[in-house]
């Protein structure tokens, strides 16, 4: 398992059907609906080491914020390049690019438990635990 913190934000609204976002960013705007954290302490490329060696496996990542919980599970594709360094994106689709970590994801921000989005909002910590299953 590899883990990181997050920081909450008052313009989440997590309503993106397609895709979560963590990044490394300050800030966002409205346009930023997947975008469930700010000021990551890691980006993909952080996590590149970890993930390359579990390729083409399934993978569960859990979102905490104080005593809520979500998990969204998915895959690590092959060709999957984890080279971004500001950005973390799940993806329910199949699309990759250098910010994809998961693809086919069974969850989207619009799905995440709206108590634990709230609590993003008010400015809660999110801390991140990827774990191969």
């Amino acid at each position: 398992m590899i883990s990181f913190t997050a920081q909450g934000h008052p313009s989440i609204t997590a309503t993106h059907e397609t895709t979560i976002e963590i990044t490394r960013d300050t800030h966002l705007t409205e346009r930023g609906t997947c975008i469930l954290g700010v000021k990551a302490e890691k980006g993909l490329r952080d996590l590149k080491h970890f993930l390359d060696l579990h390729k083409s496996r399934k993978i569960r990542v859990d979102l905490l914020v104080g005593e809520k919980t979500d998990t969204v599970t998915g895959y690590l594709d092959p060709c999957l390049s984890f080279l971004d360094v500001n950005d973390i994106v799940i993806r329910k689709s199949a699309y990759l690019c250098d910010r994809t970590l998961m693809v086919h994801a069974d969850k989207a921000a619009a799905e995440i438990d709206r108590e634990l989005i709230e609590r993003l909002r008010e400015g809660d910590g999110l801390t991140v635990e990827i774990s191969v299953i």
